[in-house]
């Protein structure tokens, strides 16, 4: 089933056009990954499908219901976390958590059975008693998601939720989301910029760039399809200064002079590269210490993805 659904979306602001022409279509229960750089049209997106804006021009039906029809309805079986802090200062952590809990209507006992889950579950035991207005930044951001899920959803758009968090929470947060989608069916609608979390977290992503949808696959699909150039990293002890004159003429390679001298090959050829530097080594007596090859990550992809899409519409 189908949980959001997009046809021909768009969202303009006068002359500009923030959203233009997308198509999207979500199953449920997956952690469906929203890609892209600042000023891609993310945002505008996000307040399109939690019915917070209307579309200029096209269909969103989210849960399988109309969002110009069915706002309301959509909003009582969504959950948003959006980038901007949202805390009450003088509250302290648990009772901010029953106070979202009240906010959706939920029960007495469910309210305190699932501010003690959230508490041990996000690690906020500890600060249980200490008002929002007190605690770091990551702190307040590990309530105002947690808080979140004082209700039953079905669908929960998250904004950029890691930030200010370190890493230990941040995977801890991660792998949290994770096991909610696994055990309830969950789908989450995710925004970041920390492509390492996209790769570990999403089933699916799609990539936005000025307003327009680049590509949507999973995380193997698009290292698959995109990841053809290969990254290797040949490390020559000392500082070999010669090695400029030497690989002058070999494509795709460059020379870095740090602990020793690092040669790194970046190419969809980097096997006949490296063969083509190894000879030439070998040749002047030069030793190797360390040879590595380098998987390709989304972060490359990515950035090859919106390089691309920034050239042809020049």
């Amino acid at each position: 089933m189908s949980c959001i659904e997009t046809k021909s979306l768009f969202k303009n602001y006068s002359s500009l056009i923030a959203v233009d022409g997308i198509d999207l279509n979500i199953e449920s229960g997956q952690v469906f990954g929203f890609l892209g750089p600042n000023g891609a049209g993310k945002s505008t997106v996000i307040k399109l499908l939690t019915t917070l804006i209307q579309p200029t021009k096209g269909k969103v039906s989210i849960l399988g219901m109309d969002s110009r029809k069915s706002s309301l309805e959509i909003r009582k079986k969504i959950g948003v976390v959006l980038q901007q802090p949202s805390y009450e200062p003088t509250l302290s952590v648990e009772k901010s958590l029953a106070k979202y809990g009240m906010m959706w209507n939920v029960d007495r006992k469910t309210i305190k059975n699932r501010t003690e889950e959230l508490l041990s579950s996000f690690e906020l035991h500890d600060i249980r008693k200490k008002r929002n207005e007190d605690l770091s930044i990551g702190q307040r951001r590990r309530v105002q998601v947690a808080r979140e899920f004082m209700h039953d959803m079905e669908l929960l758009f998250l904004d950029e939720p890691t930030v200010g968090l370190d890493p230990s929470a941040r995977r801890k947060l991660l792998d949290f989301l994770k096991n909610k989608v696994k055990e309830t069916g969950l789908t989450i609608f995710y925004t970041t910029h920390v492509l390492t979390e996209a790769e570990y977290l999403c089933d699916n992503i799609a990539i936005i760039n000025k307003g327009k949808i680049i590509t949507v696959a999973s995380p193997q699909e698009l290292k698959k399809k995109f990841g053809h150039e290969k990254t290797i990293q040949i490390h020559v002890s000392g500082k070999n200064t010669i090695l400029h004159d030497l690989l002058k003429d070999i494509p795709d390679c460059k020379i870095e002079f740090n602990t020793g001298t690092i040669i790194t090959i970046q190419s969809s050829n980097s096997e006949v590269v490296l063969m083509d530097i190894l000879k030439i080594l070998n040749r002047n007596n030069i030793a190797i210490e360390d040879l590595s090859a380098i998987p390709t990550n989304l972060e490359e992809i990515f950035l090859k993805l919106v390089s691309d899409s920034d050239a042809s519409s020049n």
